[in-house]
């Protein structure tokens, strides 16, 4: 069944996915919900809610940017979404899944090895704290819903080389975040270029992926610490 809704949901959304992709997934999904079981990792369970609000959820980013020879940031990755998906489905990037608990982190690599994934780290950090080689050294950061958009650009931002792209996943009132964080996108170096609505397949649901480029160096001072983060938003 999760097979036949994902082949679907792929041919609606127009991505192309691979048998051995697709088998990766239904595997990921077994694994998931096995971990589940144990470790809080989603509230999202069955066939076809992984399939539609996690899995095609994600693998929309394919359709808005070319993540093919790319060096990708996931932040606050969890359970691996979006960056493991993006990942299986498009398997053609260099990809870092960055998260604060140390359980999902060691679920992640487990995940990666048992599907035999290349060209994937997993990294136990907050993304405040960061060392300074992770700094401005990606060409894409994803991050799904996470916090609102004026804080997560100052997590995100700094991450992205200048001429990348930040994508923000948001639900579907995530578009009234913009303004608030209009400030803060000039100050960290970005640029707000759209906000593509989506629909999941297979479901009422519409979705929005915030794109921000990055035009300009972020400030050293950036990120601060995420009490401070939080208590003065930019």
């Amino acid at each position: 069944m999760l097979g036949e809704i994902l082949s679907d949901g792929f041919e609606e959304l127009g991505i192309f996915c691979s048998i051995e992709a697709l088998a990766n997934l239904c595997k990921y999904r077994s694994i998931l919900e096995e971990t589940n079981k144990v470790m809080n990792l989603t509230a999202i369970t069955g066939d076809e809610d992984i399939a539609r609000l996690h899995f095609l959820d994600c693998a929309s980013l394919l359709k808005l940017e070319d993540f093919t020879g790319k060096k990708v940031l996931d932040v606050g990755s969890g359970a691996g979404f979006p960056g493991m998906v993006l990942k299986i489905v498009n398997p053609k990037m260099n990809i870092t899944l960055m998260d604060s608990l140390e359980k999902r982190v060691n679920f992640l690599k487990d995940l990666s090895a048992q599907l035999k994934l290349q060209d994937i780290e997993c990294v136990h950090m907050r993304a405040e704290e960061a060392p300074a080689e992770y700094r401005q050294s990606y060409d894409i950061v994803v991050s799904r819903a996470v916090a609102r958009l004026e804080l997560l650009s100052e997590l995100c931002l700094p991450f992205v080389k200048v001429g990348g792209k930040f994508i923000a996943m948001k639900g579907p009132g995530g578009a009234d975040e913009l303004k608030d964080a209009e400030n803060a996108i000039k100050v960290l170096g970005g640029r707000y270029i759209e906000t593509v609505t989506y629909p999941i397949p297979g479901t009422d649901t519409k979705h929005n992926a915030v794109i921000i480029e990055k035009v300009a160096p972020t400030p050293e001072k950036y990120p601060r610490r995420w009490a401070q983060i939080k208590k003065s938003p930019l």
